[in-house]
């Protein structure tokens, strides 16, 4: 009985653990089912929405679409940039199983480089699979025929018509309208900081310098984009909807094209710079840099043996020289000088010095460039003939803080404004300056003898030629300051509506209207009888002038014999100049890097350019140096 009740005991109790594991299984089913039932009313009822979005977003891809970039003109309509349309050599990855040999069997079709694989590589890595990429752009019309007999062996690679931007007139204003190149890394943080990346979707290129970097978001325009439905491979199928792109809008500038491209010839194989404005609106006519480069071949990724012959050329051709090139202003700043006096009361027209040939201060003689003087010299004959000695006194006695206050309200010392990214400031000396220059207390004191230099524009002045420039077409306009610009007008390709871009005055310098004719007429007395005399020698108008001379070294008290100086030991040659003198049209500064004497080297060129915009005279071929015996100036 014993053994019959254990084993009765036994079967309940496994009964019992198995009814509990049946009602466990149960429970459990019952909480998956419900888990599972509620997982799928989360996706498919509460986040529906979010799903098919994602569902679709799979589906369908947004391929980008670069616009057309903008047409650069010069005032006269001649076109300085624009796009062409040529053939490339495309291959969409997504549809290509043997990317390395299909590139290899092209290759024996139409000649693709290493630097076009580099490109390739680097564009697939930063595309999606179903993007069309160029391994090859401009073909020719033989490469296209080639690979055309040959296209049914290469599924997923075609021949599209793609823009391309190019300078027409070549190296001509090349530093005023600059190039465009590859997107780099600091170009994307400029653009994520403009809030423009989804802008910059498909677009390879952006402005590097001059007028395409200062004016790339008018230029860019709007990308487009087209909805392409995709497979679950990532191949493209077909495409379902397009938004066309916006072309950039279009600059007018200021500047003519033949006059800068006379300008840039009149200076031959010389270095130097030349900036034209018009007095009255600030409108650059002409903004010249020597020697320059051709931006054409920044377009597709310059070479690397032509950047080095750029790169590390002495002549620096890659140096905007007009806006970045600081240079004393040698004897072209005595008109400024003799305006100041006249303003502040420290000379009149008519009172006069004695120039023996030299100024003593301090126990130390300046010398004037003429051995025994010039004699009684009033401010006429200082400014014609170009008298040291006038200047050395008149700077002792106005001081630095009165030069200083003058010159800076003509924009000398102080970057312009011009629409063009990198102006460098120059440097118009002063006691305050020279404290944050120098370091050490004794370099920062300003001793007064250094004040005597910069009277004839020498010592610590220096300034860069669009400076010189601004300051002169000042004196032309009769004391209204203009800020130098470049773009007349945009034009929004869309609605085709001009948008002028309005002449801006900076200031109103109120200067007594004798004084201002005291110092135009003695510069006009500089192209008649003075030391731009041989340089406007049969003038079909009346011009104004001043030519300069910046010393690049101390000659002790030795004669300067350029012919016998290594080139770059030799003086720089300036010049600044409006015409015509009643109502001037057009005001501008030369700089001849080494050019010896200003009246020789710089002044051909400023009348070469001047007879051409007011006569419309063509020149025969680079300006010639004047050839004088004697030095002037």
């Amino acid at each position: 009985m014993r053994f019959r009740f254990s084993k009765q005991r036994t079967q309940d109790s496994e009964l019992e653990k198995f009814r509990f594991r049946i009602v466990f299984a149960a429970g459990a089913v019952v909480l998956a089912f419900s888990l599972l039932i509620g997982r799928f009313f989360y996706l498919q009822v509460i986040q529906r929405d979010y799903y098919t979005t994602r569902a679709e977003d799979n589906r369908i891809s947004l391929v980008p679409i670069a616009p057309n970039r903008g047409v650069i003109l010069d005032r006269n309509g001649t076109i300085l940039a624009r796009n062409y349309t040529a053939f490339t050599l495309e291959i969409t990855p997504s549809k290509i199983d043997r990317l390395d040999e299909t590139i290899e069997e092209l290759g024996r079709l139409v000649e693709i480089l290493p630097k076009d694989r580099r490109r390739f590589r680097k564009l697939l890595e930063e595309s999606k699979s179903f993007e069309s990429l160029p391994i090859r752009t401009r073909l020719s019309d033989e490469e296209v025929a080639r690979f055309a007999a040959n296209r049914y062996r290469f599924p997923g690679v075609e021949v599209k018509a793609r823009l391309f931007r190019q300078y027409p007139l070549g190296s001509i204003a090349s530093h005023a309208i600059g190039y465009i190149n590859r997107i780099n890394k600091t170009d994307l943080e400029t653009i994520e900081k403009n809030e423009q990346e989804a802008n910059y979707k498909g677009t390879d290129h952006i402005g590097k310098t001059g007028l395409e970097q200062k004016y790339e978001f008018q230029l860019h325009g709007q990308t487009g984009y087209e909805e392409v439905e995709i497979d679950a491979g990532g191949h493209a199928i077909r495409s379902l909807a397009r938004t066309a792109p916006i072309s950039g809008n279009n600059l007018t500038l200021t500047l003519d094209a033949k006059l800068q491209e006379i300008t840039e010839k009149a200076f031959g194989d010389r270095r130097g710079a030349l900036v034209a404005i018009e007095p009255s609106t600030g409108g650059i006519l002409a903004l010249v840099s020597t020697p320059t480069f051709d931006p054409n071949l920044f377009v597709d990724g310059i070479r690397s043996d032509e950047w080095d012959l750029l790169n590390n050329s002495p002549d620096r051709p890659m140096v905007n020289r007009a806006l970045n090139g600081a240079y004393p202003p040698g004897s072209t700043f005595k008109p400024f000088m003799a305006l100041a006096a006249l303003e502040i009361g420290k000379r009149s027209p008519s009172q006069t010095i004695y120039d023996p040939g030299y100024f003593s201060f301090g126990g130390h003689t300046f010398r004037d460039d003429k051995k025994g003087g010039h004699g009684s010299v009033d401010m006429y004959k200082s400014i014609v003939h170009s008298c040291d000695t006038y200047y050395y006194m008149l700077a002792n006695d106005m001081g630095i803080d009165n030069i200083a206050r003058f010159m800076g309200s003509l924009g000398l010392g102080s970057r312009t404004g011009i629409d063009i990214e990198g102006e460098s400031e120059g440097v118009l000396p002063s006691p305050e300056w020279k404290k944050r220059r120098f370091k050490r207390p004794d370099q920062q004191k300003w001793y007064a003898g250094e004040t005597i230099s910069i009277g004839i524009g020498q010592g610590y002045n220096a300034y860069t030629p669009i400076q010189l420039a601004q300051a002169i077409a000042a004196v032309a306009n009769n004391g209204v300051l203009y800020r130098p610009h470049l773009v007349r007008y945009i034009t929004d390709t869309k609605s085709g509506q001009k948008s002028l871009i309005e002449p801006e005055p900076l200031r109103t310098l109120h200067w007594k209207p004798q004084n201002v004719e005291t110092i135009k007429n003695a510069m006009i007395g500089v192209n008649k009888e003075g030391t731009g005399a041989r340089a406007f020698a049969g003038a079909e108008y009346v011009s104004g002038g001043k030519t300069g001379t910046a010393q690049l070294f101390s000659l002790k008290g030795a004669d300067y014999r350029s012919g016998k100086l290594k080139q770059e030991l030799r003086d720089h040659a300036l010049f600044i100049a409006f015409a015509p003198a009643d109502q001037p049209k057009i005001a501008l500064a030369v700089l001849v890097e080494n050019g010896g004497f200003g009246a020789r080297s710089a002044a051909p060129i400023a009348r070469m350019v001047i007879d051409y915009y007011l006569l419309g005279k063509l020149p025969q071929g680079p300006a010639k140096d004047e050839d004088s015996p004697e030095k002037v100036e």
